[in-house]
């Protein structure tokens, strides 16, 4: 065979074999999912994360085909299911739901963690979490401006609540005062162990004012116990249509600080498997169901596209590296 001959001979098999990977791969696109797919959540049951597996879960199987089955694995901040989603085979069977905290801010404030915030395949943003801005009914803080009206004319004497340094509800005034250049001792922490006990403290009467997820502090809202004075969100919320959003107030940089949920595969997914859980979250995101439950959960329904949610993540990410490196926190 002459030397021609042989490298025609490999350049069609190389050509053969690269077609049969096409076709594999569009084959497997048809098939998936031929069972059930894993859906690791990283947090307890009983969470905001569970609340949105679960919403997903439902829509995903009539859209699928296939049951999308919550797995909780919670530990370290999160840390540890995502690291089971990281090291996963990328055959679309192992899902995460990630979230601000388990995929931003630890890949921000502890750099031990084991992955990055981009070491996955980002798939679609599902909705963002309220963070809203209280203070007791009867405070003279009622606005965006009387609180900081208040920390120019008394720095370092105001008070907040939070449940500790490396969370929203920390990262939200720290935020609004890098942002007025006061000093990230403008009002000082008091942390406590949860988002619930934070907003009690605001309630007691313990600290002047609290910025926490909108699940913790709506019920006192609505029976008149807490003032809310802004929401963070890009827009305003269905609860609460008199509260303006930081935008509104004039600082919307504080829309960056925000909970979320977001579906994630492990690295290395393929396009075809991406384009496949695309098409199913913009099922959910037409969905009326899941929309309602969304919204049940006190949370905001927001899904963006892969390359949507890498912007989004990445923007996520900075303000956390540069808070964290600001405030001098860092996760051991």
């Amino acid at each position: 065979m002459s030397p021609m001959t042989k490298h025609v001979g490999r350049a069609a098999l190389a050509t053969g074999l690269m077609a049969g990977a096409a076709l594999a791969a569009q084959a497997q696109s048809r098939t998936y999912p031929d069972h059930p797919v894993t859906l690791i959540v990283p947090f307890s049951a009983g969470g905001d994360a569970d609340v949105a597996a679960r919403s997903l879960a439902v829509v995903a199987q009539q859209a699928m085909g296939q049951p999308l089955v919550p797995l909780n694995r919670a530990g370290a901040s999160g840390a540890i299911g995502s690291m089971a989603v990281r090291s996963a085979r990328p055959d679309g069977y192992t899902l995460l739901l990630a979230r601000v905290g388990s995929q931003v801010v630890l890949p921000a404030l502890q750099p031990t963690v084991g992955f990055k915030w981009n070491d996955f395949t980002l798939i679609g943003l599902l909705e963002l979490n309220p963070v809203v801005c209280v203070s007791r009914a009867d405070s003279p803080i009622k606005s965006m401006k009387d609180l900081v009206d208040a920390l120019r004319a008394r720095p370092g004497k105001l008070n907040y609540s939070t449940s500790g340094a490396a969370t929203i509800l920390n990262f939200a005034p720290q935020l609004l005062f890098d942002v007025l250049k006061l000093g990230k001792d403008a009002a000082v922490q008091i942390a406590y162990k949860g988002g619930s006990e934070a907003a009690l403290a605001v309630l007691s009467g313990d600290v002047d004012f609290s910025c926490g997820n909108l699940t913790s502090v709506i019920g006192n809202i609505k029976a008149g116990k807490l003032s809310a004075w802004v929401t963070t969100t890009p827009g305003r919320l269905k609860d609460l249509p008199d509260v303006p959003t930081a935008r509104e107030a004039g600082y919307p940089q504080l829309e960056a600080i925000v909970g979320w949920s977001a579906l994630y595969g492990p690295p290395g997914m393929s396009a075809e498997l991406v384009d496949r859980w695309t098409s199913t979250l913009q099922v959910a995101a037409r969905d009326a169901q899941w929309i309602a439950a969304t919204e049940k959960a006190g949370s905001i329904p927001r899904v963006l596209s892969p390359a949507e949610t890498e912007t989004f993540a990445a923007e996520q990410f900075a303000v956390y590296e540069r808070l964290g490196r600001q405030l001098q926190i860092e996760l051991k």
